[in-house]
């Protein structure tokens, strides 16, 4: 089979490896596409070294067929569609014993920690496949996972119908909060300072506006009447966004940060103590999470088809982060049969 390794900065090798048969409570999938995110650019510019060992098979984002089951493996079939909710946790630190395991304190993230879909076959714990619909696509099914980060952060806003939402930043992540938000009945209005991301936003529906030619914070008043925004998730990463994000928020409104931000920034908690702003960090998802981004993309709520930019072959994998990191692409899926000989073993 196929397979793609990070091996430095910039580099991924793709080669012809062997498939090693599931093992004992393992399945082997059959990767069908996998997707290519923000974490994954930050390990092909080599910002996480320290953390993948190399040659390191990454990717979290995926979708396939179950190929193959290990000993002991019961409630899947071969040719079941499937992703994969790619966290191990140890069940016995203090997160995990409070009923958090999905941010346990050792945690291992599959994909980034250990082996991860950009490959032909992969095997994987049984206990991480989540079923798919027959009726969903396996492409669209590729954005499983991201879609389940936007419902984990809505849900952890505790959004409400009929709220107003602010969204900072309109890449794949702001853009499905954004979706889920609406579904959930909020008004939403979406902060990006690039004109190709803005006019996707624009295409779907949204109300979305330059921060270099109108100032978020005067809009969101005139919005809201001066009341200011129920929510706000900060997505951007951008020093200037976290600011943003107390400045217009209401009297008690939440403000959820979704961004990683792998150095501190400057936080108005003046702004917090004042208005007495409720401030959330939204890490990864839940089981739940899973569940309901399923439903919403085989519900055809995720405008799946306007969000996928380019399919690459698992071959030109190396393309693909390029295109990601010149910010023209929102997501890019790799197909990882595409070159595959026969079975893809």
């Amino acid at each position: 089979m196929l397979s793609a390794a990070y091996t430095g900065a910039r580099t991924f090798d793709v080669t012809q490896t062997r498939s090693v048969p599931p093992g004992r409570g393992e399945v082997q999938i059959a990767v069908a596409y996998a997707g290519i995110c923000g974490t994954d650019l930050h390990i092909f510019h080599g910002d996480m070294d320290a953390r993948v060992s190399t040659p390191a098979v990454i990717g979290h984002e995926m979708s396939g067929t179950v190929a193959a089951l290990g000993e002991g493996v019961t409630g899947w079939a071969v040719g079941d569609p499937v992703t994969v909710m790619p966290l191990r946790w140890d069940g016995t630190c203090p997160a995990c014993r409070a009923g958090n395991e999905h941010i346990c304190q050792h945690l291992v993230f599959v994909g980034i920690d250990s082996p991860g879909a950009l490959q032909g076959r992969w095997n994987v714990p049984a206990d991480l496949l989540v079923g798919l619909p027959d009726g969903l696509s396996l492409q669209h099914a590729a954005l499983v996972e991201p879609v389940a980060v936007a419902v984990h952060d809505v849900r952890r806003s505790r959004l409400a119908a009929g709220d107003r939402a602010v969204v900072l930043g309109g890449g794949p992540i702001g853009v499905l909060i954004a979706v889920v938000a609406r579904d959930a009945g909020a008004e939403v209005l979406l902060v990006e300072p690039d004109a190709g991301r803005r006019t996707a936003v624009e295409e779907l529906g949204f109300r979305v506006v330059d921060p270099a030619t109108a100032d978020p914070v005067t809009l969101v008043e005139e919005w809201t009447d001066g009341t200011g925004a129920d929510v706000v998730f900060e997505v951007s990463g951008a020093a200037p966004a976290v600011l943003t994000a107390t400045a217009v928020a209401k009297v008690r409104g939440t403000v959820v940060v979704v961004a990683i931000h792998p150095q501190p920034k400057p936080v108005d908690l003046q702004r917090v103590f004042w208005r007495e702003l409720t401030l959330l960090g939204a890490r990864v998802y839940q089981r739940t999470d899973f569940e309901r981004a399923v439903e919403l993309l085989a519900g055809g709520v995720v405008p799946a088809d306007a969000l996928i930019t380019q399919v690459v072959p698992l071959a030109q994998v190396a393309d693909a982060f390029g295109a990601l990191e010149s910010g023209r692409a929102m997501k890019i899926l790799v197909d990882c049969q595409a070159g595959q000989g026969g079975d893809g073993r």
